[in-house]
């Protein structure tokens, strides 16, 4: 909301969803449309997609305004897409392809962005910090506590080695989602036999269960693998400070536990000599919010290839395209300080000049309100 105060518009705030995260829809339902009915609005806005708010506003005839964050959103499945009053951005160019392909209007590519703003003014007032610096750092989950793959009955059998053998293959492989090209019909319904409480979504949804075995499921053990390999590989060469909470057992890196996003996150991306983004599979030519983030708070960041990252922010990060590149990367830079911080400095500069929350809010406004 603090786009929404530097470029004043003026806005009322719904949190109920910050604070309790079982709010049913009907709840929901009944707080928008109480606030629609005593004041007028020319739009609502949400992060990620809400089907209840489309419904909402469809009805009032007002914009329903979403910018997506995460990946996948599986909402963005529901039948309400389609409502001629949604504008729907989504930062992912190959998610906003597939549904434009199926015939959604009112849909546009949007890519995320950075508040530099409230990061400058933060460290700005805040020195270095030893306890944040250090040679190579991660941010993020191993996504081992929360892996819904685990739940899959047959790991033992020859689709459960199958699947492994095309996970480890993926977890290789950067700039292509091949997941679902590798799974057949038999598989897809051998798996679905095979883990309780695949994921079933609402009657108005018109989902492909393939790709939601391979987003959700499949992409999800392939996030673990491949930061387990990763981790181990660099730190049993390199000292790794690693922020989660995740366990790390059996991987040669320093659990720092938990950051806080406001206060210490941001000391972290400044003060360590490299930071480390490893994107989910799910998010297929994306850049990840932690990228702008890095970026923001001008600290150097090695990640790994990614079509949208290649396109936008070519001179002003370092991109690996397999377990050696980025082994050798962070060899390099960790001797080569000039270079690292001009590389940093770049970035620094660039998202400050082009990739704002400010900039892109005016850009989604302008869309919005164009048709």
């Amino acid at each position: 909301m603090m786009a929404f105060d530097m470029l004043n518009v003026e806005h009322k705030e719904i949190d109920v969803e910050v604070t309790r995260k079982n709010v049913s829809s009907k709840e929901t339902l009944d707080i928008v449309s109480k606030a629609l009915d005593e004041e007028k609005f020319d739009a609502v806005f949400s992060i990620n997609y809400y089907p209840i708010l489309s419904a909402v506003c469809n009805i009032y005839k007002v914009r329903y305004i979403s910018w997506t964050v995460d990946s996948p959103v599986l909402e963005l499945n529901s039948n309400t897409l389609s409502n001629e009053w949604n504008r729907t951005f989504v930062f992912d160019r190959a998610e906003y392809e597939y549904f434009k392909e199926v015939g959604q209007n009112h849909i546009f590519h949007l890519p995320l962005a950075v508040n530099v703003n409230r990061l400058d003014k933060y460290l700005s007032k805040t020195d270095p910090n030893p306890k944040f610096g250090g040679d190579v750092a991660l941010v993020g989950s191993l996504y081992t506590e929360k892996n819904p793959y685990e739940r899959f009955a047959k790991k033992d059998s020859y689709l459960g080695g199958y699947l492994e053998a095309i996970m480890q293959a993926q977890s290789r492989i950067y700039g292509e989602f091949l997941l679902p090209k590798l799974v057949s019909d038999e598989q897809l319904k051998e798996f679905k036999e095979n883990l309780p409480g695949f994921y079933t979504p609402p009657e108005d949804f018109t989902i492909d269960d393939k790709m939601t075995m391979c987003l959700l499921y499949l992409g999800s053990n392939v996030a673990v693998i491949e930061r387990r390999r990763l981790l181990t590989m660099l730190g049993e060469r390199y000292n790794v400070n690693l922020y989660t909470g995740s366990g790390s057992k059996g991987i040669p890196v320093k659990n720092c536990g938990l950051v806080k996003s406001l206060e210490e996150m941001p000391l972290v991306f400044r003060d360590a000599k490299i930071n480390l983004n490893f994107t989910l599979k799910s998010i297929r030519t994306g850049i990840p919010q932690r990228v702008f983030d890095v970026l923001g708070c001008g600290g150097f960041l090695i990640t790994n290839y990614q079509q949208e990252i290649a396109e936008l922010l070519p001179n002003d990060l370092v991109m690996f395209g397999g377990d050696e590149e980025l082994m050798d990367l962070t060899e390099y830079f960790l001797s080569h300080e000039k270079e690292r911080k001009e590389i940093a400095m770049e970035g620094k500069a660039d998202v400050t000049k082009n990739h704002t929350i400010e900039r892109r809010m005016v850009e989604m406004f302008e869309l919005a309100f164009s048709i």
